[in-house]
């Protein structure tokens, strides 16, 4: 079938099961083709296939209301709803989103980039058709990884509480991002072995109908033998004790369970669960074959082989090289603990794992738990290194603030993918930690030029105990520059002068030192000097160095690959407030006050004007400016 051809669900509804596979097997050699090329989740959208072609089959979207968590598994979602013929740009800049995007089409109705999102808005989408008295359904699909989110749990609890009409997909692949982990891992674990369960309660029920009803003693009897075969058959019930209607486990790769049970749940009322088995990349063997999570999203790769397309870099990772690190001082620290909210994979702290498997703790996706539970170790001499991305650290707000920054406790807090990510785009974007963090006493927040400096950060953080500290690094790879054999801890607060210079001053650090060096260059052909400074400590700032370039009356100009909004320019600004000072000239350059979409880094940077020539111009305007007010004509 033409895939591009497609501009609605509705054709699925006429067709046969055999051409409904048909239509599976071209789904999957056409994501497959694609994504060979832009990259993407794979795995994830391998397995939802089926699934996904039969809720459109038995729904009426966007009428009714799919809510993919996370998102990152709607790619056929998105081929089903008219958008195959803009696969080719797949997240890349201005092209197809990899998450759903309201702006997309009327059949996104939610955005999403995070895990464990979907019931809370199902639950609000539902209770807004309720009192509006409309009268579709609301479906929310949700992974067995995400469902160990608390998010998802407490909305649970109050979908049952309220008995609100809706069905929830459980896609459980036994893999999220990382093997799941958790005693809900294990109850869905059981659940999928009492496949029989179902039956034997039809047939249990059939036989006691038959008991005569000889008083309410033998009716009780009879539902505590129905209660104990539950309690035997599915350890617990789970979804049930929380009120849900249990349907499943189903095989979610056929067409004719799916259709059926998916028909049942459309009839009943109250909150349904249908838990629907999948596999995770089907149709794609090294996909398959994944155990750890390597093929949940990927760059390109060659559909031959499933060999991935590598970077022409030689340097280490930035994850690579900080997880490398902490690993190397717990071999001489045994207080040194590693804990991340299933990001094992992403954070490369597999040889960790492998060499401390009892020092190292992947809690699933539950950043919260993972950040006071970092705080509950340091209050026992423990050295926790938190390693967490920037878009997640965000869900973890009130636990850094309450439990780590307010007890001043000594947690190492290594701030992954911070800065622009590129292709997963405005949900994925680490451009905001440094003004949620920088405001909070006790906290330090630091970030290198380059992985040299970088690992002698990570000793400073184990070295450090008078609080908590943050380190940033950013997605990719370091610059490849020569590594000290010894590791040593920085001062706390200290910058430094990368070149020097008598007419401006450039402050900033990590990712856009080098188009500041680049700027400096260029001005230097035409006579300007300008001091480059790696202010590698954006929290505390270098107070001495600060009081010196005021001295020397150098106009300012900040460059930060963060928002400029209570970012490391507005501490620049607030200095010179609190110490009186006039009369002298700051320059910010940062993320402007709205989301970055996706693209790369380097489009995404030129979009919003962070680049060395925009730099240039702001300095040369502002030295034109002195220069004219001086009545010197030169420039």
């Amino acid at each position: 079938m033409d895939l591009n051809s497609i501009t609605s669900p509705s054709f699925i509804k006429d067709l046969s099961i055999e051409e409904l596979l048909n239509l599976s097997e071209d789904i999957r050699s056409f994501l497959i083709e694609k994504l060979s090329v832009t990259g993407g989740h794979i795995g994830p959208n391998l397995g939802v296939v089926e699934l996904t072609i039969s809720l459109h089959r038995i729904f009426n979207s966007p009428e009714d209301k799919f809510i993919w968590d996370v998102g990152h598994q709607s790619y056929v979602h998105k081929i089903l709803t008219g958008r195959a013929n803009q696969f080719d740009t797949l997240r890349q800049h201005k092209g197809l989103c990899g998450f759903p995007k309201r702006i997309e089409s009327e059949h996104d109705v939610w955005e999403t980039g995070h895990s464990s999102t979907s019931l809370s808005a199902a639950m609000g989408m539902a209770v807004a058709r309720d009192i509006k008295k409309d009268k579709n359904h609301v479906i929310p699909i949700i992974g067995d990884g995400a469902l160990t989110g608390g998010m998802a749990l407490e909305a649970l609890n109050h979908i049952g509480h309220e008995k609100t009409d809706m069905i929830v997909i459980l896609n459980d692949n036994e893999m999220s991002i990382a093997p799941n982990v958790g005693a809900l891992h294990t109850i869905l674990g059981k659940l999928r072995t009492a496949g029989k369960y179902n039956k034997a309660k039809e047939e249990l029920e059939y036989l006691l109908k038959k008991i005569p009803a000889v008083g309410g003693k033998l009716a009780a009897t009879a539902e505590r033998v129905k209660d104990s075969l539950k309690y035997l058959l599915v350890s617990g019930v789970f979804f049930e004790e929380l009120g849900f209607t249990y349907l499943g486990p189903i095989d979610g790769h056929s067409y004719d369970d799916l259709q059926e049970t998916l028909l049942y749940a459309k009839k009943m009322k109250g909150p349904v669960l249908v838990h629907v088995i999948t596999k995770k990349g089907k149709g794609f063997r090294p996909a398959e074959e994944d155990k750890i999570g390597t093929w949940h999203g990927t760059g390109p790769y060659k559909m031959e082989t499933g060999a991935f397309v590598k970077s022409s870099s030689t340097a280490p990772s930035w994850s690579g090289l900080v997880a490398e690190t902490v690993r190397k001082l717990a071999r001489e620290d045994e207080r040194i603990v590693a804990v991340t909210p299933a990001m094992p994979v992403g954070s490369k702290l597999e040889g960790f794992a492998s060499e401390f498997p009892e020092r190292m703790f992947d809690v699933g996706i539950a950043e919260q738990h993972a950040t006071t539970m970092s705080a509950g170790l340091a209050t026992q001499g423990m050295k926790p290194f938190l390693a967490i991305y920037s878009t997640f650290l965000q869900r973890a707000y009130d636990q850094v603030v309450h439990d780590i920054c307010r007890q001043n406790l000594n947690v190492f807090i290594g701030i992954d993918r911070a800065g622009l990510v590129g292709a997963d785009g405005e949900t994925h974007q680490g451009v905001f930690d440094i003004a949620f963090l920088r405001h909070l006493p006790n906290m330090v927040i630091m970030m290198p030029k380059d992985e040299n400096e970088g690992q002698h950060m990570v000793k400073t953080a184990i070295d450090y105990n008078d609080g908590p500290i943050a380190m940033r690094y950013p997605r990719g790879n370091g610059l490849g520059v020569p590594m000290d054999a010894e590791l040593r801890a920085i001062p706390i607060g200290s910058w430094e002068v990368l070149r020097k210079g008598t007419d401006a001053a450039i402050l900033t650090f990590g990712t856009t030192i080098p188009l500041a060096l680049k700027a400096a260059d260029q001005l230097a052909k035409e006579g300007v000097q300008v001091e480059v400074i790696n202010a590698r400590f954006i929290k505390p700032i270098d107070e001495l160095m600060l009081h010196q370039l005021v001295q020397r009356d150098l106009p300012l100009f900040t460059v930060e690959e963060a928002v400029l909004q209570g970012g490391f320019g507005s501490s620049i600004l607030e200095f010179l407030q609190d110490h009186d000072y006039t009369g002298i000239s700051v320059n910010r350059m940062g993320i402007p006050d709205h989301f970055i979409e996706h693209g790369s880094v380097n489009e995404l940077l030129n979009e919003i004007h962070i680049n060395s020539d925009e730099l240039v111009s702001r300095i040369q305007h502002k030295m034109l400016k002195k220069i004219n007010k001086a009545g010197i004509h030169v420039l």
